[in-house]
């Protein structure tokens, strides 16, 4: 599992610096400096848990199962979080309206929440430590 979260979080991390130079480069003549400004609120979350995926992939002191349980919680979270504020943000582009589907960006936040307390919840756990 380890690996796969590591991986995935190279992967999310990838992505977040071609989709924020893409936003630096291509799209800032394209969209609307708020448009920008979202899109850019995307991809710093989306690197946020990318990092927060390293760590976890990387750590001893979250449970296998916890391990797990975030992994799919960052994912989707990010996905629905994430990917539906790029959309948004480059709606003016497209034919389709992505308002539509808004209703995912807040239950993608959610879920990354969720993947915080999972993690806070674990660390309460760990035995007191005098080193």
């Amino acid at each position: 599992m380890n690996k796969k979260i590591l991986i995935s979080a190279a992967v999310l991390g990838v992505l977040s610096v071609v989709l924020g130079a893409f936003a630096a480069h291509s799209l800032k003549e394209l969209i609307s400096v708020e448009s920008l400004r979202t899109f850019e609120t995307g991809v710093r979350y989306q690197m946020y848990h990318a990092i927060l995926l390293l760590f976890v992939g990387n750590t001893k002191y979250i449970t296998a199962k916890s391990k797990k349980s975030i992994f799919y919680l960052v994912l989707f979270g990010v996905m629905f979080f994430s990917f539906s504020i790029y959309c948004l943000a480059a709606n003016s582009l497209t034919s389709f309206d992505f308002k539509k589907i808004g209703f995912i960006t807040p239950i993608g936040g959610l879920l990354l929440i969720i993947a915080w307390i999972i993690l806070l919840i674990n660390f309460l756990k760990l035995k007191t430590d005098n080193s």
